[in-house]
């Protein structure tokens, strides 16, 4: 029988500054799993769904951030959800299975049954305790979460193939260049510890391969040049392809929404996302108003309680509002988030926009792009004003 005391344990992955330079000039300021999306640093969507893990036991953020530019946030969502959130810094790069091994006496700590795994950069419902009672039901070594998305998009992530019956991973290739399937990898899996057996399996292969050879310096240079170093290991090309059809991974589809948040105008989708689920799961986090006492809102939107907002603008939809914000009168806000310390005069008009933290926007002042999220000019970024 199943033990009661069985602990399971989440690792996110928010990688480090180089990762974060198509979210410039934001990111100069912020690392960018904190940058706000409904209201909530990037990193607390996934977080607050592992609170929803039966038997949870920690959750680990692992990157190589300098630890103080998570250390305040860090220890906030600890005390928030009541569960220890710690987080762990890379000494370099070491890959998305790689940075699971070098931390595994920390994540092995609590002798779990279970380890999720995280993408920061990942804008879903986190369906995490059905992944679990999958998993638990496939037996296998691991259970990828998958979505379907059309043949034209595909081949921008990892394609796979699963058995239709047993929901089997058959097949896995990282972004091919002739179609293969339009079921995609979603960046949420769960594993048991098995899991750093076959890590170490890749590490002790490469070393092998590092080691057949005695080449000139000239030849190692060219080697380097083209593969990844030895400690580096990925778990898409490394893991889940040579393991698909071994019986040893199972996919679990969500019929539900999915991004990946690659762009500032992805991020205000997003953000859109979540804030829709908040009307159906959080409604206390949405500002209501009918321009009597408060501004007028129309659809979803999140204010800061310190953010100051005249009852005659009018806000919405898809808006979030940051602290300690000033909206004045007449002002409409549409597709946009507003970080901390803006102020907007008068009659101002901000759309399809991500206004940086103490920006000032003058009387009747027209901020706004097209809204297509896809372009790179679809939205418009005022950076921070100092």
């Amino acid at each position: 029988m199943e033990s009661l005391e069985e602990k399971v344990v989440a690792v996110i992955i928010v990688g480090g500054p180089a990762e974060g330079t198509r979210f410039r000039p934001l990111s100069f300021n912020t690392p960018k799993p904190l940058l706000p999306l409904a209201g909530r640093p990037m990193v607390h969507h996934p977080i607050s769904a592992c609170k929803k893990i039966p038997n949870l036991a920690q959750i680990f953020l692992i990157g190589f951030y300098e630890g103080k530019e998570f250390a305040l946030y860090v220890s906030s969502i600890s005390n928030e959800l009541q569960v220890p959130v710690r987080y762990l810094k890379e000494d370099k790069p070491h890959g998305s299975a790689g940075s699971l091994y070098y931390f595994q006496d920390q994540i092995m700590e609590d002798s779990p049954s279970h380890i999720f795994l995280l993408n920061c950069d990942v804008c879903c419902n986190f369906p995490l305790p059905n992944m679990l009672d999958a998993q638990k039901r496939y037996g296998g070594m691991g259970t990828l979460l998958v979505i379907k998305v059309s043949a034209e998009s595909a081949n921008q992530f990892g394609e796979l193939v699963a058995d239709p019956i047993t929901k089997e991973l058959l097949h896995y290739t990282e972004k091919p260049e002739t179609f293969v399937s339009d079921l995609i990898n979603c960046g949420v899996y769960i594993f048991t510890p098995k899991i750093f057996d076959a890590i170490e399996d890749v590490y002790m292969r490469q070393e092998d391969r590092a080691n057949v050879h005695h080449v000139t310096s000239f030849e190692a240079l060219q080697i380097t040049a083209r593969s990844p170093p030895t400690d580096f290991v990925r778990l898409d090309q490394d893991i889940l392809s040579p393991l698909a059809g071994k019986r040893q991974l199972y996919t679990y589809e969500t019929m539900d929404f999915w991004e990946q948040i690659k762009t500032p105008g992805i991020s205000i989708k997003c953000s859109a996302l979540y804030l829709a689920q908040f009307r159906i799961a959080s409604p206390d986090l949405l500002a209501k108003g009918d321009g009597t006492k408060n501004a007028t809102v129309v659809g979803d939107v999140c204010i800061h309680p310190s953010a100051k907002v005249h009852p005659t603008a009018k806000i919405g939809p898809n808006v979030s509002i940051s602290a300690n914000v000033r909206v004045s009168p007449g002002v409409r806000l549409i597709n946009c988030i507003i970080l901390d310390d803006v102020e907007i005069d008068e009659n101002a008009v901000v759309m399809h926009s991500i206004v940086g933290w103490k920006s000032s926007i003058g009387k009747w002042s027209r901020v706004q792009a097209d809204g297509d999220y896809n372009k790179k000019l679809g939205i418009t970024i005022l950076g921070t004003s100092l």
